[in-house]
């Protein structure tokens, strides 16, 4: 089982990163293009937030159903071990919440311009912080 959440949270990390930087860049074109924000915008950014919060769930449970737990304490001082099991998964809940706050600040904005700034804003800076604690070596 455990395999299998881990094969499922790294595949769908690409997906969730395609979606994110998707939303950003159609709501950068959005906002510089003066155009007016509907219903196709919306669900591009919708599926960026739900991608990434799916990544969020299956990750916390990869987390504690993982071995990394039990050794913790040990290998701390890892900084290999500590990018797995302290700062991604800290650093990525820190994202989230980012892209959760512009999805949340283009639901009470009562412009096109302001939606499109919220969501580019807000998911970028998320999508910052989730490629400042992907373990790439991992990955590649």
């Amino acid at each position: 089982m455990y395999h299998f959440i881990q094969k499922f949270h790294s595949g769908w990390a690409y997906l969730a990163l395609l979606l994110l930087v998707f939303a950003i860049i159609n709501s950068w074109i959005g906002m510089s293009s003066k155009k007016e924000f509907t219903p196709k915008d919306r669900k591009i950014a919708l599926f960026g937030l739900i991608a990434t919060h799916i990544q969020l769930v299956v990750g916390l449970i990869l987390y504690f159903v993982s071995p990394l737990g039990k050794e913790a304490l040990d290998l701390i001082k890892d900084a290999a071990f500590r990018l797995t099991a302290i700062e991604h998964p800290l650093v990525n809940i820190i994202a989230i919440v980012f892209i959760t706050i512009g999805w949340s600040k283009h639901k009470k904005a009562t412009t096109s311009e302001a939606k499109f700034k919220s969501i580019a804003i807000f998911y970028a800076l998320g999508l910052v912080f989730i490629l400042s604690r992907i373990p790439w070596n991992l990955w590649f």
